[in-house]
């Protein structure tokens, strides 16, 4: 039996959809960059060590505002005053000093397949601020990322042009979360395409680009809708360029620690286990996650794969439903959480911190933050933190 994705429903029906995967064309490489195969555990060259008084740190939740079924946040290069919250019905809405503004930045509803594990899923902006990106499931059910030039603090709705398409075999786990990297690249993460147990076996199979995390160049270069950096682990060969690692089942929620550039990813589990992963600043590309091989650290079909990076961090499906991976804290208002990593799960509503010190996780608590619905988190620009709840309510994380 499969989990719906945890923002949006405990269990999705299957579709019958059997197209091919991918339908944008093949893009050209650009900048040199080394090349690699895959890690084997998450040891860090960057180390975190536990913040003073963690154990006792106090964190109170307020609302700034409420929007319909709120699913990504981010911020604009240049704008450190608005934050950008998606509604999953196809609409941006803004909010200046945490205060709502009447009129959307964009409006894709009528281009917007939502409910259940569908809907506009994730948002980015590029590090020049110049263009914006929405992920998002289109009418047919598969999954878009489209670009829109910003003129001013507007968007130019006739500058959208279609950057990558993926067909979805099934309804759930499409992932759809998106973000810029500290190298300057747009990383996308996809789930393994639905149903449950990954039936097609996606996760393992770097030929398509389900159950990946991508790295592209999305600037248009000529007839391609976007370059792969030459830095990516299957350029020469051996999967989809675009792979910048794998093995991932629902990817909800990835962030870079923008302290030390680490990456964490919160991948929701099959039934038995949610998990964190982390992969270190410089690791190479090709990092295999290991399901549906793994679950976790748990067997679960088939042998482990011979190399396979496992996660830094899991808990029972059964305390939750499904993991929604966070940020590291890097703000000021709360002392106590420097350098630790939030994330929650969308059943239980549970704010949680760890911390990770080489590698391993040296502290974790609940921080008393009950979020229901929780959705996604948000990173204001000086680092303070926001949780999301599909209900409605968006909410600042205060001492």
């Amino acid at each position: 039996m499969s989990r719906a994705l945890l923002v949006l429903a405990l269990l999705i029906a299957a579709c019958s959809d059997d197209d091919p995967d991918v339908t944008s064309p093949q893009p050209t490489t650009t900048s040199p960059e080394p090349t690699s195969t895959s890690t084997s555990s998450p040891s860090t060259t960057s180390t975190t060590t536990a913040p003073v008084a963690f154990e006792a740190v106090a964190v109170q939740a307020t609302e700034v505002a409420r929007v319909e079924g709120p699913t990504a946040m981010a911020t604009r290069p240049g704008a450190d005053d608005l934050l950008f919250v998606v509604e999953r019905e196809g609409r941006v809405r803004v909010l200046r000093d945490d205060r709502l503004q009447p009129e959307p930045l964009v409006d894709i509803s009528d281009d917007v397949t939502s409910g259940g594990e569908r809907g506009l899923l994730g948002i980015a902006f590029s590090p020049d601020g110049g263009r914006l990106y929405l992920s998002y499931t289109d009418t047919n059910g598969d999954s878009r990322v489209d670009e829109l030039l910003m003129t001013g603090d507007a968007v130019d709705l006739g500058s959208r042009r279609q950057v990558l398409a993926v067909d979805q075999p099934f309804r759930n786990h499409n992932g759809g979360d998106i973000t810029f990297g500290p190298d300057g690249f747009l990383y996308i993460g996809l789930g393994d395409g639905g149903s449950g147990g990954d039936p097609q076996g996606h996760g393992q199979n770097t030929d398509t680009l389900l159950g990946s995390l991508l790295r592209i160049d999305p600037i248009n270069r000529g007839s391609d809708p976007y370059a792969v950096p030459a830095g990516n682990p299957f350029v020469a060969g051996g999967g989809r360029a675009e792979i910048w690692a794998y093995g991932l089942r629902n990817p909800w929620r990835f962030s870079f620690d923008r302290g030390t550039d680490d990456l964490w990813i919160g991948d929701v589990g099959q039934g038995g286990l949610e998990e964190i992963d982390l992969l270190p600043a410089g690791s190479p590309g090709g990092a295999n996650f290991g399901w549906n091989r793994l679950e976790g650290t748990q067997p679960f079909r088939g042998d482990p794969p011979g190399e396979h990076v496992l996660p830094i961090f899991e808990y029972p499906t059964r305390e939750g439903c499904a993991v929604t991976g966070g940020y590291v804290y890097r703000g000021r208002a709360i002392a106590g959480l420097q350098g630790a990593y939030l994330f929650g799960d969308y059943c239980n509503g549970d704010v949680r911190a760890l911390v990770q010190q080489g590698g391993r996780v040296v502290a974790e608590r609940s921080l008393g933050v009950d979020v229901p619905s929780l959705s996604s988190f948000g990173q204001r620009a000086d680092g303070e933190l926001y949780a999301l709840s599909l209900g409605g309510p968006v909410i600042r994380l205060d001492p």
